[in-house]
């Protein structure tokens, strides 16, 4: 190993191979490989899986039959599992070791790792990024201190304290450098969860923002905009409050917050000195007045051919042929709907089965979303929890390697909100339509997204990926809930405070003549509307009232259908209300009884 000089400043890294197979070591080397990267000393002794998976390429499978030719990679004795290196074996870079020692392609970065777990990604200097970045840095309250005013803004420049780091060699350190300054000058002084953030906030400043990107800050209630002009540096400061600097072309005049967009509001309540802005760029350059704004001359903005527009999230407005479509013969009942899901982001239909909550909840989903594909559908049920409806730990089988282990897997809401907050997305409302809403235990299952739900301008950290998550404002939530389960009773008031509770009941709008509405334009006879009226009059009593659904169906109305959906259908849901009181359901509530009642 003393032939090779080893990058310095560089641990030993391992991979852990499965089943008891040991563990691969190896050193990054001073010399680049031919993609760009630092070659990969894999060490001798180290373990290599025999097999070979579909995963590994041409080239890796090449270098393994080369390294087994020339005797470097042998058997070991019983053990038919794993071969052994018998040398040290120069790779190409990380990620072709990786696939040496697995068998299938792998990311070297992520996969060595040192013996604290770290992984050799951040030994490396930062690698390709967006050509341009936002970046919100906090300094309205350094230790007390307004910077904002006091500093930043009078000459120039953003900073972050650095107050307990030494002198820093390199202009772009890599973390594990960060890290081991940290570690050492933050001793006592911080826990390991603050030094950890710090190390993140101190790469960003450093090696992730360069001169040309967006940089905003909030003082006073205002936000400030400005572009990058300058290298980082290190300065001695007044009390360390500013140690490492920044120059900035501030934007003259600020935005009030409270005016800001929502999607800017929410990433702006992120809780780190510096946070990643880059996907509210556009939004930030709206604000700007330009495509950003100016390095050294702000004032002269560009035609205004060259701002980009800030697209609100609008639903459609609601139509003659939607209302025919669905039978809804009040236009003024669709309207509220759209006003209350434009208002609160979130509705609850219910009322007593049958009455078409989940058909009506996807149509208008479908028509406020543009389709189908802005539409995600979840039932809820006893043991469903926020692993299932979020994101949790699953098992998860490795395709390639048949490996199964827990991985960190997003749930139905996850994936919507991801996908609403894509670039070009959103503007366009997307809509999850949970049904049966009231069976699950509603506090379980939406843990701290309760507090999302009514502050949609804010996020939290989340409980197992640990990442800053806001609702995307173009998010909508539609439920279901069926009153004749006495759940929804269990329904307590911070979900009632969130959603807004729409009553769907033969005895109201649109419900009520929903059925003669849909006997009329198929030209069918009346006698299953009345005989439906004469029912619920009898049942007296709104949430166990049966809805018209069930005698909307082409079946009902073939030969015998409409006794064979009474006797199998409505009958049994009545028994089952009338449960232990001893009364005669069909003679009660049967066709012939029913009958008689009619004028």
């Amino acid at each position: 190993m003393q032939q090779h000089e080893l990058l310095p400043g560089t641990p030993e890294f391992r991979i852990a191979l499965p089943k008891g197979g040991g563990a691969a070591r190896g050193c990054l080397l001073t010399e680049m490989g031919g993609n760009g990267t630092h070659r990969f000393l894999l060490l001798e002794g180290s373990p290599v899986a025999a097999s070979e998976w579909p995963g590994l390429g041409d080239h890796g499978r090449r270098s393994r039959a080369s390294l087994r030719e020339s005797g470097a990679l042998v058997d070991v004795p019983g053990d038919p599992l794993h071969w052994t290196a018998t040398r040290d074996i120069v790779c190409n870079s990380s990620s072709a070791a990786a696939g040496v020692v697995y068998g299938y392609d792998a990311s070297g970065p992520e996969s060595w790792r040192t013996a604290d777990g770290h992984p050799l990604a951040d030994y490396l200097s930062t690698g390709w990024r967006a050509p341009r970045k936002a970046w919100l840095v906090r300094g309205s309250n350094v230790s007390g201190h307004n910077l904002v005013r006091a500093l930043w803004l009078k000459e120039s420049l953003v900073s972050l304290s650095g107050a307990h780091l030494p002198r820093l060699e390199e202009s772009d350190p890599t973390k594990s450098t960060l890290r081991r300054f940290v570690e050492g000058g933050y001793e006592g002084s911080a826990s390991y969860n603050q030094k950890r953030g710090l190390v993140d906030e101190l790469h960003a400043f450093l090696t992730q923002t360069r001169v040309g990107d967006t940089v905003a800050t909030i003082s006073d209630g205002q936000l400030h905009i400005g572009r990058i002009t300058g290298e980082a540096v290190q300065t001695a400061s007044p009390g360390g409050l500013s140690n490492l600097r920044r120059t900035v072309a501030w934007l003259p005049g600020g935005h009030p917050y409270e005016e800001l967009p929502e999607e800017v509001q929410q990433k702006l309540s992120v809780q780190h000195d510096v946070v990643d802005l880059t996907g509210v760029l556009e939004a930030l350059d709206g604000l700007a007045g330009t495509a950003g704004p100016d390095v050294g001359a702000p004032s002269s903005p560009p035609p205004a051919t060259e701002v980009p527009a800030h697209r609100e999230v609008v639903l459609p407005e609601v139509t003659d042929a939607l209302a025919a479509k669905l039978l809804v013969h009040r236009l003024s009942w669709l309207e509220e709907v759209r006003e209350l899901l434009t208002d609160e982001r979130q509705l609850v239909f219910y009322g007593p089965p049958g009455t078409g909550k989940t058909y009506l909840a996807m149509q208008l989903a479908e028509h406020f979303g543009g389709g189908p594909e802005q539409v995600k559908i979840v039932q809820f049920h006893p043991s469903y929890s926020y692993e299932d409806f979020f994101e949790g730990f699953r098992p998860t089988e490795d395709p390639e390697t048949r490996e199964v282990a827990f991985r960190l897997t997003a749930g139905p809401l996850r994936e919507l909100a991801d996908l609403a907050s894509r670039e070009g997305n959103r503007h366009v409302p997307h809509f999850l339509i949970i049904d049966e809403m009231n069976r699950a235990n509603l506090a379980k299952v939406f843990g701290e997204l309760y507090f999302l739900l009514e502050y949609r301008k804010r996020s939290v950290r989340l409980t197992y990926s640990g990442d800053d998550f806001g609702l995307p404002p173009n998010l909508f939530v539609i439920g279901t809930m069926n009153t004749a389960d006495r759940s929804i009773a269990l329904v307590d008031a911070a979900m009632r405070r969130r959603f807004a509770f729409m009553e769907l009941s033969p005895r109201t709008e649109p419900t009520a003549g929903l059925l003669e509405r849909w006997l009329e334009h198929g030209g069918k006879d009346e006698e299953p509307a009345r005989l439906l009226s004469a029912l619920n009059a009898l049942i007296n009593d709104p949430d166990f009232a049966v809805g018209p659904s069930y005698l909307m169906k082409p079946g009902v109305y073939r030969d015998g259908g409409l006794d064979r959906t009474w006797r199998t259908k409505i009958l049994p849901l009545l028994e089952e209300h009338h449960y232990g009181e001893g009364i005669d359901v069909a003679a009660r509530y049967g066709l012939d009884a029913l009958r008689k009642r009619l004028p």
